[in-house]
């Protein structure tokens, strides 16, 4: 069960991608009294279950079906991007200067990887499909013998 397991882990991290995604979204227009305290978008940072070097210094032909174990999220690390400044002098969040201070979310940007992480998601689930009728025709051959 290995291809399905590998899915899995995939599954769980396009999941987190998601919903960072969504708080981004969530918190692209609020607005903070000073720079300081103003929401810093989030991004996930991913990897490979287990050691990359290790799997680099064997190489492909070294590696077994058991030594692939899927990937993971690593960290979750804040954009450090300043942030974006409007003149809005009327608003009580406003500086001296009459400036607000938003988070830095470019929705764009953001709708994409929330597009790119569906796509990664639902691919995902067709591996696992595909996996699992693998398994069964398998089985199906095994009894017929």
């Amino acid at each position: 069960m290995q291809a399905m397991e590998i899915s899995r882990t995939a599954l769980d991290v396009e999941w987190r991608s998601l919903e960072l995604i969504a708080q981004n979204l969530a918190n692209a227009n609020a607005p903070a009294a000073s720079s300081a305290e103003v929401y810093k978008p989030l991004q996930l940072v991913t990897a490979t279950k287990g050691s990359f070097a290790e799997h680099l210094r064997r190489g492909a032909s070294g590696m077994g079906p058991g030594d692939l174990l899927g990937v993971e999220a690593a960290a979750v690390r804040a954009n450090e991007t300043p942030p974006r400044l409007v003149h809005e002098p009327g608003n009580p969040n406003a500086d001296a200067a009459g400036y607000v201070a938003y988070p830095a979310v470019d929705h764009a940007e953001q709708m994409t990887l929330m597009i790119k992480s569906a796509r990664t998601y639902e691919a995902n689930i067709v591996a696992m499909y595909t996996a699992r009728e693998m398994y069964s025709k398998a089985l199906e051959i095994g009894r017929r013998s």
